[in-house]
């Protein structure tokens, strides 16, 4: 039988969430990580108060999983996407008893896998939830934090609409930082209506967009690919060039079913240069074995998590510098049904992509005029566009200087931002790490924002499996407090 923890009404206006004898557990965001944590600890333990911070009006979708648009895809088969990791046809069975994709009949490949739309995906994720919610086990509040404190044995949130909420436990699931505009593009075009920036899954901004205009798209990874098929799902047929530092491009999926291949977890590389070298070897011997290089990529991506810590700081910088751009685009994969847009547009004429940089921007009356360096050259040239489209990811390595809730936890020393430039430095339980270096155990990185740690958390079977491990984390957590009868634990007052 569970016990309650003696907690106090607070005497200062503040709000504690849910049932005051109970400890509470906020998630402060409510995307796939805050939404996955949340499902997991309500399916568990009875003896807390779970509330998820979320501004949307469905928890589950977040940034990724709520784009209406039809031409927005999963870039992930459906039968490796699932909330529960231990159950891989989870979402493929819900969208079969749910008939999700009846009316979508591009939705399956060519060779049977299942590209469903991404606001299938967040359907799913919020159906799961629904019953949680609507029993009371799981608390939504529509509003943002603005900034987190410590007030005495609790957590103190201030929320954009001037509420102020305390919790025990605090799981930071915050959404992915939208994206840095270039300092070139910032400068040169200013408040310009043709500067558009795509946060991962934007729609609207592209409506303005006139069918002939030129468009040109600065990154070359799945949301530039989201863009274009959005642009020719609207009826756009002007050229578009897609323009990185690399020009690399994502790759495709496999062509027939396979199983993850080759081994990374035993023997640890000791270098950037030794896991560059494995799984270049693994991948020949894969071949010789008639198996295509994704399943010696999954396996990579798959066992990160046992290799990556073992690697010294400065060959992890190597590979995050130097090697990650390679990894995405082996590691992100483009959706059959966006790579065919991206094939036909590229043989129309009307879709280029390009490794060169820009090194100026200027406005004018009827078009923009950039400024390009090709890679491997010293000569610039004019390119003249009628719209430029920032596609270059969420800005990780700013998230705690940009997303205030961060910023004040970073100001106070509870948070620290890693040394990588992938967001915030915890511990292998998920646990936030001080500003004097102590883990402090009530307060958790969950999500992207954690894998400077991991190795590998962007992808989704990572992202439910590590999700799940935090709600393993928080109810220890509430166990430790139950046993003392007090929800503050020692290393706070340590820690500060």
């Amino acid at each position: 039988m569970d016990h309650p923890v003696s907690r106090p009404a607070p005497d200062n206006g503040a709000e504690c969430m849910g049932n005051n004898s109970y400890p509470s557990v906020a998630i402060i965001g409510g995307g796939l990580s805050g939404a996955a944590v949340a499902f997991h600890l309500a399916r568990r333990h009875a003896s807390a108060t779970l509330t998820v911070l979320e501004p949307r009006a469905t928890i589950g979708a977040g940034l990724a999983y709520s784009t209406p648009d039809p031409a927005h895809r999963i870039n992930v088969p459906a039968a490796k996407m699932s909330l529960i990791p231990a159950e891989d046809r989870h979402f493929v069975d819900w969208i079969s008893r749910t008939h999700a994709i009846a009316d979508d009949p591009e939705a399956v490949s060519s060779n049977g896998e299942v590209y469903a739309r991404r606001i299938v995906f967040g359907r799913y994720v919020f159906d799961h939830l629904k019953p949680w919610i609507a029993s009371g086990r799981i608390a939504h509040v529509r509003d943002s934090v603005r900034a987190i404190a410590r007030a005495g044995s609790h957590w103190s949130l201030q929320t954009a609409s001037g509420r102020t909420l305390l919790a025990d436990i605090v799981v930071i699931a915050t959404t992915h930082p939208a994206p840095e505009v270039p300092p070139i593009l910032a400068d040169g075009l200013k408040d310009d209506p043709r500067l558009i920036i795509s946060d991962a899954m934007t729609v609207s901004p592209l409506s303005g967009i006139e069918p002939e205009a030129r468009v040109t798209i600065i990154g070359t990874g799945l949301t530039m690919a989201d863009t274009v098929a959005s642009l020719d799902r609207r009826g756009h047929r002007g050229t578009i060039t897609a323009i990185s530092r690399r020009g690399l491009l994502s790759r495709p999926h496999a062509t027939v079913p396979y199983q993850p291949f080759g081994q990374f977890d035993q023997s640890a590389p000791y270098s950037a240069l030794d896991l560059l070298r494995k799984i270049r070897t693994t991948i020949r011997e894969a071949d010789a074995l008639d198996l295509q290089w994704q399943a010696v990529i999954d396996q990579v991506r798959a066992q990160a998590s046992a290799f990556w810590p073992k690697l010294p700081e400065t060959e992890r910088r190597k590979i995050v510098q130097h090697l990650r751009p390679y990894w995405d685009v082996h590691r992100f994969r483009i959706a059959p049904q966006v790579q065919r847009v991206i094939a036909r547009r590229r043989s129309e004429g009307t879709f280029t992509s390009r490794a060169a940089s820009v090194t100026a921007a200027e406005a004018n009356a009827d078009h923009i005029l950039l400024q390009l360096r090709t890679r491997g050259k010293r000569a610039l040239e004019e390119h003249r566009t009628d719209y430029v489209i920032v596609t270059t990811g969420p800005a990780h390595s700013r998230a705690v200087e940009v997303e205030p809730h961060l910023n004040s936890l970073a100001s106070a020393g509870w948070i620290r931002a890693d040394g990588l430039g992938l967001g915030i430095f915890c511990d292998r339980q998920g646990r936030a790490i001080s500003r004097e270096g102590q883990a402090v155990s009530s307060l958790l990185i969950a999500g992207p924002l954690a894998r400077a740690t991991f190795g590998e958390l962007m992808g989704l079977p990572q992202v439910t499996s590590y999700a799940q491990e935090i709600a393993n984390q928080v109810i220890q957590e509430l166990d430790r407090m139950r046993m003392v009868g007090q929800p503050m634990p020692e290393q706070f007052a340590k820690a500060r």
